[in-house]
């Protein structure tokens, strides 16, 4: 057996493997993560290292391969237990290794770290005044004006020596050499959590919140490890119960990770945890400086700090001690992640778990279909709160036909019964949430006269129009001018449709002039801090209207807002997507809880074409049984997930034809395999149906051509045995290295 191994974790050096020989003693010790020590280069230096791989193949000649020297005893390292962790990731959603160490290993890049740096005078005051009449007589003048200053102060910061004493880094060393002097270094963090102040009081739990509290931390504290779920409505008031648990857990000595699903949860968020812990909690996400990334990264393996909180990519957080894994929203799609390893954080986080004795509590006032069937199952330990905290009530829902709308000859984006709301609380100066679930100015652009649509020559999608005049791809970014006539047939009557948030502002300004508005999409949050600046701004009542997609329904929390207007709740249940379903009911559900969260009582306006649509209707009364059973129903007859796992194959060339046989021949191949499987006839559950090869429904993206295959099964192991066989045969064999193959299992997304 040969191990491929790293010497150097950082993550510039993931893809320098060396391998070495196992011997026979070491055979049961060596492990995927195992720290080991090998003799290095020529000189046979002894360096630890990491195993990331075994093979029994040797890449070269056997007799020029080094054995492993020894197996390291002091038990499991954190670069170990991530090593391991994304050894799990690669196996289960298929990546390569380094893929997979890429996304555990958090430090993206070295980044220098930052110091402060002060010199301080050691020598006694009788010594040092006799080398400043030596110098004064030399006329060394850069160390007068040191000395002069050090003896008057004592200590300066180096930045002071050299901008305002104009002392250069020679002086500062000869002085040093006669030891007059020593330089102090102190490491300073980047710390992203500015200008916060901990509060030494905190929010008491309520009946429920406390049962629910008390519950998991006496199972923890009695040793007991399991994955527990809270479905909570909308205000229940998880994220104290969440505290609660987080306090007793670092009580303990152990450190808790958060998962939040968005980065505009992020800043209000850790303000209640800052509040609450003050700095040994600090957050990652993808808008910190590569400083700030670096700093964090550090305090949490050196121990300093014993919570983080941040998106998926948290997860990886390098804690020795680990003891706890929340994560808050967990229905989200964006715990799923769009790039190889396409890993899901839920399950990513249940392994880690798993490897560190932690507990995992997951929670959400819209389950996945998935975590629900669990909890449903007993696999997770079910907690339900179904009343808001305090005394808000849930708002009343109004849902709009948008049909009978039109029959009364009303054009407008905003039913009369929305417009009617919406004046009433502009008139009490209360605060109103227009919610979208698109963004962009409109949506495609075409020719009434021909059809033509604009479409992007990179890529199998309309263009979208923006208010700015610019047409834009949203897959590859490609760009150009609002054409005055149709490139196609001359026509001026060409035109964008579909209604953006930037058409929802405008019009909102036409209709209510008085108001003062916000709008809130991935165009007005793309700089650093965009999303603090809106939040802080509507929640100080500075705007009467926010404007938003998706990113505004999520979690946050202002007590003046007592209407959400949804303008076009069923846009998503259009998507081609076995999940639009979970998708409409679990935004609409969210959007509707944003209402009433004060003293003051919310109401909710549902504008939609399909009324009767049992997620609508579920989201109204926010029943999520009554959603839940429909759901699970038309999911168990389709045979999609949870009822049998699903992976898609996606196939993808530079070259149309080359991505189309290579599909073929893959599907040829699946279906050789399970024509060939002979336990399928006594295991049922382990029969797989192949759909495809078929172009994807965006079939070309940045001149790229894709085709897919879905593959279903009741067992997950089964899907993997197919991908590791697809692997190992598309190594062989020349034809693929024209061609990559990605694999998604029980994807969030159709392709």
């Amino acid at each position: 057996m040969y191990a491929d191994i790293i010497v150097d974790i950082s993550h510039e050096n993931l893809d320098k493997t060396y391998q070495y020989a196992i011997p026979d003693s070491l055979l049961n010790k060596v492990k995927v993560g195992t720290l080991v020590k090998v003799p290095f280069g020529k000189g046979n230096r002894f360096l630890k290292g990491y195993v990331v791989g075994l093979s029994d193949i040797p890449s070269w000649d056997p007799e020029r391969i080094k054995p492993v020297a020894e197996v390291e005893e002091k038990g499991l390292m954190i670069e170990s237990q991530l090593i391991q962790l994304a050894y799990w990731i690669k196996d289960n959603y298929g990546s390569t290794m380094n893929d997979a160490l890429k996304t555990v290993i958090p430090v993206k890049k070295k980044v220098k770290a930052k110091e402060k740096k002060q010199i301080e005078l050691v020598a006694d005051h009788r010594v040092a005044s006799q080398y400043l009449g030596e110098f004064r007589r030399k006329k060394y003048s850069g160390k007068v004006r040191l000395l002069e200053a050090l003896l008057e102060f004592g200590i300066l910061d180096q930045e002071i020596v050299k901008n305002k004493l104009s002392v250069g880094r020679e002086t500062v060393k000869s002085l040093e050499r006669d030891g007059l002097i020593r330089v102090v270094t102190e490491q300073l963090y980047r710390n992203p959590v500015k200008n916060l102040v901990q509060s030494v009081s905190h929010v008491r739990l309520n009946e429920t919140q406390q049962q629910i509290a008390d519950a998991v931390i006496n199972e923890y504290q009695n040793g007991i490890r399991k994955t527990y779920y809270i479905h909570g409505i909308t205000g229940s008031g998880k994220t104290e119960v969440y505290m609660e648990i987080i306090a007793k857990v670092v009580a303990e000595g152990k450190q808790v990770i958060m998962l939040i699903p968005e980065i505009s949860l992020t800043y209000q968020t850790v303000m209640r945890f800052y509040s609450r812990f003050g700095d040994r909690v600090s957050f990652l996400h993808s808008k910190l400086s590569g400083g700030e990334r670096y700093d964090q990264y550090f305090r949490a393996k050196n121990g300093e700090i014993d919570i983080m909180i941040g998106p998926r990519s948290a997860l990886f957080t390098p804690f020795q001690n680990l003891g706890f894994i929340i994560i808050d929203e967990e229905h989200e799609g964006s715990y799923k992640s769009e790039s190889p390893p396409k890993y899901h954080a839920r399950e990513a986080a249940l392994e880690r778990a798993r490897l560190t004795g932690s507990s995992v509590l997951l929670g959400s006032a819209t389950p996945s279909v998935e975590s629900y069937q669990k909890a449903l199952s007993g696999e997770y330990k079910l907690f339900t709160m179904d009343k808001r905290a305090g005394h808000a009530k849930l708002p009343k829902v109004w849902i709009v036909d948008l049909r009978e709308e039109l029959k009364k000859q009303n054009k407008s984006i905003f039913s009369y019964k929305l417009k009617e709301l919406m004046e009433d609380r502009l008139l009490h100066k209360q605060q109103i949430m227009l919610f979208l679930n698109r963004r962009g100015y409109a949506g495609f652009v075409s020719c009434r006269s021909c059809g033509h649509v604009m479409k992007c020559p990179h890529c199998d999608v309309s263009l979208t129009s923006h208010n700015n005049g610019a047409l834009i791809c949203h897959y590859c970014g490609y760009e150009e001018v609002m054409p005055k006539a149709c490139p196609s047939c001359g026509s001026k009557f060409i035109a964008s449709f579909g209604t953006g948030t930037q058409k929802v502002e405008e019009l909102v300004r036409r209709e209510f002039p008085m108001a003062r508005v916000l709008r809130m999409d991935t165009d007005t949050t793309s700089k650093k801090g965009g999303h603090e600046e809106i939040l802080s701004a509507f929640k100080n009542q500075e705007a009467d209207i926010l404007i938003g997609t998706q990113m505004i329904v999520k979690g946050h929390d202002f007590p003046n807002v007592t209407l959400v207007g949804v303008l076009a709740a069923d846009l998503s249940l259009f998507s081609s997507d076995y999940r639009s379903g979970e998708r409409t009911f679990q935004l609409l559900a969210q959007a509707a809880g944003r209402a009433g969260r004060g003293e003051l009582d919310g109401e909710v306006v549902i504008q939609t074409y399909q009324p009767e649509h049992y997620s609508i209707v579920a989201a109204a009364t926010e029943n999520y049984q009554q959603f839940y059973e429909q759901e699970i129903a038309y999911r168990t007859l389709m045979s999609y997930p949870p009822a049998e796992h699903m992976v898609a194959v996606m196939i993808a060339s530079k070259e149309e034809e080359k991505a189309r046989i290579a599909s073929k021949v893959l599907y040829n191949r699946l279906e050789y395999t399970q024509n060939d499987a002979a336990d399928t006839e006594q295991n049922k559950d382990a029969i797989v149906k192949i759909i495809g090869p078929v172009k994807a429904s965006v079939s070309k993206i940045n001149d790229i051509y894709r085709w897919v295959i879905y593959l279903k099964c009741k067992e997950y192991e089964k899907l993997k045995e197919l991908k590791n066989m697809l692997q190992v045969y598309m190594e062989q064999e020349e034809f693929f290295k024209k061609c990559s193959v990605q694999f998604d299992f029980d994807p969030i997304h159709s392709y």
